[in-house]
């Protein structure tokens, strides 16, 4: 299967993993009462279990076994260092270059799709 097909894919899971962590999030925060980084960070850890089994059985078919594995983890560190990235570059877009806050936030979620995408297409899903 060609990179380009991988990549749609890895959207496709992206925008669903997406969902899940403003979903688990609203529920967590608006309708559990939970503190607001809490809540934050449930979402982005189901987000992040959803993304890597989908990505792993549809995107790049690997055949590793079980859910929390060394494959997982990788994974699950491409996730979190890609978080602190889309931190760093909102802060540029809009601190640094002045760019409106939610264009800077599409901005950087461009730009750690494709770290996520690339580090796992090259480093985890082989």
């Amino acid at each position: 299967m060609s990179w380009f097909i991988k990549l749609l894919k890895f959207g496709l899971v992206g925008s669903l993993g997406m969902c899940i962590d403003f979903g688990t999030t609203y529920l967590l925060k608006e309708k559990l009462k939970l503190n607001k980084y809490i809540a934050n960070t449930g979402g982005f850890i189901l987000a992040v279990i959803n993304n890597y089994y989908l990505n792993k059985i549809w995107t790049f078919n690997s055949a590793q076994e079980g859910l929390f594995n060394d494959e997982f983890l990788k994974f699950a560190l491409f996730a979190v260092i890609g978080l602190i990235l889309n931190n760093a570059f909102l802060f540029l877009f809009h601190e640094k270059i002045n760019i409106n806050f939610y264009l800077s936030k599409g901005l950087s979620i461009v730009c750690v799709f494709l770290w996520n995408f690339f580090t796992n297409l090259l480093f985890n899903f082989r």
